[in-house]
């Protein structure tokens, strides 16, 4: 994925009013890593990642 590393995917079709992701991603962000979610569309997914260099690569 180009300098990116996945830490976790989440099912698109979650609960309604859930986003189990983005309370993941802002639980990495408050450790201190610069984690953001982006969309799969070809896997129907939410993915937390970081850029490159974030995680000790």
């Amino acid at each position: 994925m180009n300098g990116r590393k996945v830490l976790e995917r989440f099912p698109a079709g979650g609960p309604r009013g859930s986003w189990p992701a983005e309370e993941f991603a802002q639980a990495r962000r408050l450790e201190g890593q610069a984690a953001e979610v982006v969309m799969d569309l070809a896997t129907d997914a939410f993915l937390v990642i970081v850029r490159g260099g974030g995680i000790g690569e």
